[in-house]
Formats: C-alpha cells, sequence, structure tokens
C-alpha cells in the first residue's frame, strides 16, 4: 500500500471519529471522542497540504481542550445540586421509569423498577434538571443497599455519583448508615463503582460492593 493510501485512511478515520461524536448522548464523550478525531484531522490537513483544514481543526481541539478542562476542573464551573424526594404516587416518577426503562435496564439487569414506602428514593437535580434518581434500602442497622443509581445520558460525567458519595454523604449519615453496598449489576456498573470509592467484598458466597461513609 503505497503513501497516498496511509494518508487516505487518515482522512477516513478523523472523519468517522467526528461523526461518531455527534452520535453521543454523553457531553463529556462527545468532546473526548471529537477532540481525538480533530486531532487526526488536523495531521491529515498538514499531510496533505491543506494548511485552512489543520488550523481549523487545531482550533477545535483547543476548544473542546477548554470545555474539558471547565468539566473537571475542581471549582471550574458553579452547578447547582439538590436531592427531592421521591413521590411514589407521581405520574412523574412512573414516567421517568418508563422513559428510561430500556437504559435503566441495562446497567441494572435485575432491578424491579419498583420503589416502596420503606425504601430512600430520591431525584438528583443538577441545575434544576432531574438528571438522576437513586433508590435504596434498609440491608442491615447501619448499612443501606443500592438498588438504583442512574444518570441520565446526558449527564453521565460522574459528577452525580461525587456530589452523592462525597460531598453529600451527610445525607445518609444522618439516616443512621454509615455503610452503603451495592450488588455486582453490570460491568459498566462495576467501573462506576470503582471509580465512586466502592471496594470488591464478598459476603457469604455473593460478591459485593462496600463504601464505607466513616
Amino acid at each position: 500500500m503505497n503513501t497516498i493510501n496511509w494518508v487516505e485512511w487518515i482522512g477516513y478515520i478523523a472523519s468517522t471519529l467526528i461523526l461518531i461524536s455527534l452520535l453521543m448522548t454523553s457531553i463529556v464523550k462527545l468532546r473526548l471522542i471529537n477532540l481525538v478525531g480533530a486531532l487526526i484531522f488536523a495531521i491529515y490537513g498538514f499531510l496533505i497540504g491543506a494548511i485552512p483544514v489543520a488550523i481549523a481543526n487545531i482550533a477545535i481541539i483547543i476548544i473542546n481542550i477548554y470545555y474539558l478542562t471547565k468539566l473537571y476542573a475542581p471549582g471550574s464551573t458553579t452547578e447547582f445540586f439538590k436531592v427531592l424526594a421521591i413521590d411514589n404516587n407521581s405520574p412523574y416518577f412512573k414516567y421517568f421509569l418508563d422513559f428510561y426503562e430500556t437504559d435503566i435496564l441495562s446497567y441494572f439487569p435485575n432491578h424491579s423498577m419498583q420503589f416502596t414506602h420503606d425504601m430512600i428514593g430520591f431525584y438528583v437535580l443538577r441545575d434544576l434538571v432531574p438528571a438522576g434518581i437513586f433508590i435504596g434500602s434498609r440491608y442491615d442497622e447501619n448499612t443501606l443497599l443500592v438498588e438504583l443509581d442512574f444518570a441520565i445520558p446526558e449527564y453521565r460525567d460522574l459528577k452525580i455519583g461525587k456530589y452523592l458519595y462525597e460531598e453529600h454523604a451527610n445525607y445518609f449519615l444522618d439516616l443512621g448508615y454509615t455503610r452503603l453496598i451495592s450488588h455486582v449489576a453490570s460491568e459498566k456498573h462495576t467501573s462506576y463503582l470503582h471509580k465512586m470509592g466502592f471496594m470488591q467484598s464478598t459476603e457469604g458466597d455473593e460478591t459485593i460492593f462496600v463504601k464505607h461513609l466513616l
């Protein structure tokens, strides 16, 4: 295969990555994939002597880095987080679960999609948008079992989880829970639990993930 064919393939790869990035519902994934695509496209521009193409993609790289920095740098953006208790009789609650059922079950395949009066449940509002939902049940005197911890696709940048398990941990402590546990629901969920500080453990013959709040 000669040089020109390799150059063409670089252009195809860059174009494909940029197209894929536009299909992402997660802002973080969109920015990251678009960043890689723009980087490859800039290289492609230099290789074929299309300097304006290279410069335009360098600008896109800078823009993506800027917004990714804003997303991840501590204190770089101010967002409003708040929890709002679930009303089991609310039509919105049923609509929320119905709308995201397929997505929820991809992370929590064994979830019953039920919420009973003895459970803890709330929405996580992010700038007043119901961006996530949490449901837990009493496991023992000091332990809360995480039944559902779900963020809608547009807000899967881990900020909701960090708010719940770090900044808002006193919510659980005030209810008397010093330990949170979660069953292994899926590979994607396992990765998330590790990032939230849960540690893999065993209880009887069962593998669980545990997070100590104290």
